[in-house]
């Protein structure tokens, strides 16, 4: 069981964007993200987007920071992953 983050690198808003998941289940991703006040909102079917500025905290707190192609692989391999195809 896992919390994984990847490197902020996604513009909107005017800000970077990084993405959180778990490598296991959806109600672990959602009681850290709860936990440490990533917003509702922010959950896009199989992540949650999280700001650059939060991205230090949620490490210091046990997220494992990887990136982005490492982070895709995991989602994949624990069966969460949510294609592009279903999102709409």
């Amino acid at each position: 069981m896992t919390v994984l983050v990847d490197e902020p690198r996604w513009p909107a808003h005017g800000r970077l964007w990084a993405h959180l998941v778990s490598d296991d289940s959806l109600d672990e991703l959602h009681a850290f993200a709860r936990t440490h006040d990533v917003p509702a909102r922010a959950f896009d079917l199989d992540h949650y987007d999280v700001p650059e500025d939060l991205v230090p905290r949620l490490i210091a707190a046990g997220a494992e920071h990887v990136d982005g192609k490492e982070l895709v692989r995991r989602l994949i391999a624990s069966g969460l992953r949510i294609p592009a195809r279903d999102r709409r």
